[in-house]
């Protein structure tokens, strides 16, 4: 579709304020923009795109990260739980335990919004010494095993930023994809190791990260030899159920 005509009949709903909203929501999916990547990226005027963020952004549909950019706000993911319509968190829980149980250490379940990472779900350790991180929570994207999987299969260009004053390299990166799961070992805090893999969607877009973390004393420093295989199977069976009940869906 031509995103300049949204507001022709065969090219959208007929009503050309609400196409321009979604234009400008579908382009945060990418990511956070500016203003001018907002303009570039639907095509709108400019004052169009600002007044059209500024209204969503009133609403909760949109908000802006650290350094101002526009991105997608708290309001569609309180829309989407309430609705029920969230395969993904409908399906966490009973692999989070699984996983928990299996590993001895708490699972989570993060998802990138903006330049932050937010626990989504998670199944923590229920005795002894853990690494309790509530679901809800915001943590770095620039340190974690979580970070280096959501960042991993970006774009060059995001990548490329995401890169900026992390702890990670382009290296430990490449690794990532390689091997298809991360480790990070008092990287994102002292004292802590955690093993990642990606959730992909039904286009194989990595769409969240499902992870383990516990006292590097307990997990030792190389926690990737005795753990991964558990978390990525962990991964694929929620990546399957997203696949498939996207196809279900779609025969329907």
């Amino acid at each position: 579709m031509d995103i300049s005509a949204v507001n022709l009949p065969e090219s959208g709903s007929g009503v050309g304020v609400l196409d321009k909203a979604a234009n400008v929501l579908a382009s945060l999916e990418t990511g956070p923009l500016t203003l001018s990547q907002l303009v570039s990226a639907t095509h709108l005027a400019r004052p169009t795109a600002h007044r059209l963020a500024v209204a969503l952004e009133y609403h909760r549909f949109v908000a802006r990260d650290g350094q101002g950019r526009f991105i997608l706000g708290p309001r569609l993911s309180e829309l989407a739980s309430s609705a029920g319509e969230d395969r993904l968190l409908a399906a966490a829980t009973p692999v989070l335990i699984a996983l928990r149980d299996h590993s001895s250490e708490s699972a989570q379940l993060f998802r990138r919004q903006g330049d932050g990472r937010i626990c989504v779900a998670a199944a923590e350790r229920t005795i002894g010494l853990r690494d309790s991180i509530p679901v809800g929570a915001t943590l770095s994207m620039k340190a974690g095993s979580a970070a280096q999987v959501l960042l991993a299969w970006e774009e060059p260009e995001r990548l490329h930023r995401g890169l900026q004053d992390a702890s990670f390299t382009a290296t430990t990166l490449a690794g990532v994809r390689r091997r298809g799961w991360a480790q990070s070992i008092g990287e994102r805090e002292a004292g802590v190791a955690s093993i990642s893999a990606p959730v992909r969607g039904p286009s194989g877009r990595v769409v969240a990260a499902i992870s383990i973390s516990g006292p590097i004393e307990r997990m030792g420093r190389q926690p990737g030899r005795k753990h991964a295989p558990s978390v990525l199977a962990a991964a694929k069976r929620l990546s399957n159920f997203l696949q498939t009940t996207e196809d279900t869906r779609g025969e329907a």
